[in-house]
């Protein structure tokens, strides 16, 4: 299965369109839902999830290769709701180390009534070319589940909490080769949080998904939005098209604001 990344290339000749996609998903959504049955109760005290991995090698005028692989685990106990997820990317480009990504989230979610729930969430990534050693938060707020149907799920939610991150100034050669990192002051401070998460399924083997987060402070604003779409094989088997961004506010020049991934990865569900 192939993946690739482009690294602060074009991001932003794309990054209108996403954007401009998702508050069209979101208008649409109540049309698509109208129609469908509620979503049956999940399952209960059972861990379920699923994996993915993508892989590319190229030759030629340039040699290029790339990796990355994401785990999703979901459990329901009673009114709780606990996810955890890990992700990692790792490219080389004619033979130079060109991303390196490993990224960690952690959520509970508790049911206050009906679709309003409140929640929990940590995040860590470990980025070597956003100009950032780590960035970390702990957040919590309140959600709500503005559709729950079978085949359409959108849920939106505001927090606040406090974040922690480190950048560094990456100096290059004339190749793209680091040749030198100095890590700056660690700095700390307090944060807004807001999430997305929307899914629709068009039919029973065809799902599109975009989760969006965005963690705003004075000393730098994350913003992630991943879309995908998903076409299933078999029960367990998988094959995902998906497009991601990532913008921090104010990284460390001359690094840029963005960055942007493309992949189509192998998905196993268990």
């Amino acid at each position: 299965m192939a993946a690739h990344r482009l690294k602060a290339s074009t991001p932003w000749h794309l990054a209108p369109a996403l954007a401009a996609l998702t508050p069209v998903l979101w208008v649409l959504t109540p049309a698509m839902g109208a129609w469908a049955e509620e979503a049956p109760p999940p399952p209960q005290d059972v861990w379920i999830g699923k994996g993915q991995f993508g892989f590319l090698n190229s030759n030629g005028n340039s040699d290029a290769e790339s990796v990355n692989g994401a785990l999703d685990l979901l459990r329901y106990d009673g009114a709780w709701k606990n996810e955890f997820n890990l992700s990692g990317l790792y490219g080389k480009n004619s033979g130079i180390v060109s991303a390196e990504r490993w990224e960690t989230r952690g959520q509970s979610n508790y049911t206050i009534t009906g679709d309003l729930f409140a929640f929990g969430a940590l995040r860590y990534e470990h980025d070597l070319f956003d100009g950032f050693q780590y960035q970390g938060s702990a957040t919590t707020g309140v959600g709500y589940k503005l559709i729950n149907t079978d085949d359409t799920k959108l849920l939106a939610q505001v927090g606040a909490g406090y974040s922690r991150l480190r950048p560094e100034i990456i100096d290059k050669d004339p190749t793209g080769l680091v040749v030198s990192r100095t890590p700056l002051d660690a700095e700390g401070e307090a944060i807004g949080t807001v999430g997305v998460d929307f899914s629709h399924a068009f039919t029973k083997t065809t799902t599109l998904t975009n989760k969006l987060l965005v963690e705003a402070g004075a000393s730098n604003t994350l913003l992630t939005d991943d879309l995908a779409l998903t076409v299933k094989m078999t029960d367990k088997l998988a094959l995902s098209v998906g497009y991601g961004i990532k913008e921090n506010s104010k990284p460390p020049p001359p690094l840029k604001k963005s960055d942007s991934t493309e992949s189509v990865n192998l998905v196993f569900g268990f």
